[in-house]
């Protein structure tokens, strides 16, 4: 890899310019704000691939960027560098026609910027401070997109041709759920059929070690309603008038008991003990406990787990969380006042074989068996769990491309304890995918001052290329 590799050194300048465009362009998503200007962006990067691209329209909201590599054509807009004699009929040169096709899916759209007053620097004006890129969007998700955008043109510049068949999925709607994404998969079926995927995120962890993960969880986000009088009264009244607060509450206290366990009837019922395998993979993984609490200052864990037990919980089992309570009056100082309505937001975190679709059901029914008829269920938004074996070719090859470039065994986990719209394009397409990226601790994604390393940007090119390279040799 070493044409590569001098190929991304004597174009380092243009690359960081390039992702800077990128992130320059607001893209915000919950506001609706600059999603067409940036689909054409990416467009028009990958296009100077000599991709086929097209902008594939999605009801109510902006396009999906498809973009394949299999076409036949030239690259006369890859702009080459000082290696640029070793790669001369790379301009002739199919862009890629191995036995494997790669589908790699990544999203253009941003969480809105706020708080503007923690920002150090404008949060689209990307700034170079301390070897880092200060920009909203350059961890999410512009920096992975952009690191294999740029991937593949050093990987053609060096070598000509691709060892396999490229595809890319970039959509501007993940940060709102991805409302669009199950149809447009379902829809496309045979356009985005692959061997593998390789998801959006990833990065290190806090010790500097190169993570892999293998899936993601699913969730279910809903709400709960409870409504009493037409209007706020007296507290006076609260020996009569039925207060939906309260209601709500006795609700709530039915879904888990003291120890953290959902008792919520048939829902543990769904969740599967994982395999001696899957348990293999827990053993291998580096869990520093003792860190996580003092950072999240806690003297200890639910139940008092430590060790594989913590982690398998964490990873393995569901959540039923309380993520908001509102009635009545929750200002400074005192109001007596009986509340007429109270909402409480829940999330699930999902496992494999738990639907949104069934934890809405099980909760319905549920609530209705002990008189709770009376609370409304809100639901939000819902994606399935999704997770692939470790012993999937792709898997391997993310692995492998790993321990060349960062010089060492990846940290493997089965699954991220958080949640993505994975399972449309990856388990419902029989496509297992990964997720590597160039992500740290440190970079405050959804926070004011969202940053990248530099350094991890160019050996996330460097990774980038190799795994194409690993996943290309077929065997």
């Amino acid at each position: 890899m070493e044409r590569f590799n001098t190929y991304v050194e004597d174009n380092a300048e243009r690359f960081i310019e390039e992702l800077a465009e990128f992130c320059r362009q607001p893209s915000i998503s919950t506001q609706n704000v600059g999603l067409e200007e940036m689909a054409e962006l990416v467009r028009a990067r990958l296009e100077r691939l000599g991709a086929e691209v097209r902008l594939i329209p999605v009801a109510d909201g902006p396009p999906v960027v498809f973009a394949e590599t299999s076409a036949s054509g030239s690259a006369e807009d890859i702009r080459l560098s000082s290696v640029e004699a070793l790669t001369a009929e790379a301009s002739v040169e199919p862009l890629g026609q191995g036995e494997r096709t790669l589908l790699i899916y990544n999203h253009y759209d941003v969480q809105p910027p706020d708080p503007l007053e923690e920002w150090e620097s404008p949060p689209f004006e990307p700034t170079i401070r301390e070897g880092k890129l200060y920009a909203r969007g350059a961890a999410d998700n512009k920096g992975n997109l952009m690191v294999r955008i740029q991937a593949i043109e050093a990987y053609r510049a060096a070598f000509g041709e691709l060892p396999l068949r490229i595809k890319f999925v970039v959509e501007g709607e993940e940060e709102v759920g991805s409302p669009h994404l199950a149809q447009f998969a379902q829809e496309n079926r045979d356009l985005l059929a692959a061997n593998g995927c390789l998801w959006e995120s990833g990065g290190k962890d806090e010790a500097e070690r190169f993570v892999i993960y293998l899936g993601l969880k699913g969730i279910a986000y809903l709400e709960l309603r409870a409504k009493g009088a037409k209007s706020d009264l007296h507290s006076s009244y609260a020996t009569i008038v039925p207060n939906p607060a309260w209601r709500l509450v006795w609700a709530l206290s039915t879904l888990k008991d003291e120890d953290d366990r959902i008792t919520i009837d048939g829902f543990m019922d769904h969740v599967v003990e994982p395999s001696a395998a899957e348990m293999n993979i827990l053993e291998a993984i580096p869990f520093e406990e003792e860190k996580i609490k003092e950072n999240f200052g806690i003297p200890e864990f639910i139940r008092g787990l430590s060790g594989v037990e913590a982690l398998k919980k964490h990873l393995y089992e569901p959540t039923c969380t309380i993520c908001g309570f509102r009635s009545g009056y929750i200002e400074e100082g005192s109001k007596t006042v009986l509340p007429s309505t109270a909402t409480a937001k829940l999330d699930f975190r999902l496992v494999p074989n738990l639907t949104p679709e069934l934890v809405e059901q099980l909760l319905r029914q549920h609530l209705d068996r002990r008189g709770f008829q009376d609370i409304e269920i809100a639901f939000g938004v819902g994606e399935r769990s999704a997770r692939a074996p470790l012993d999937t070719p792709i898997a391997q090859a993310a692995v492998a491309a790993a321990e060349a470039v960062y010089g060492q065994q990846p940290v493997i986990y089965p699954t991220m304890a958080g949640s993505g719209p994975m399972y449309p394009l990856s388990e419902a397409l029989t496509i297992p995918a990964v997720l590597a990226g160039i992500g740290y601790p440190g970079a405050n994604v959804h926070a004011p001052n969202e940053n990248i390393r530099l350094a991890d940007y160019f050996e996330g090119i460097r990774y980038i290329g190799e795994l194409i390279r690993r996943f290309g040799a077929a065997e």
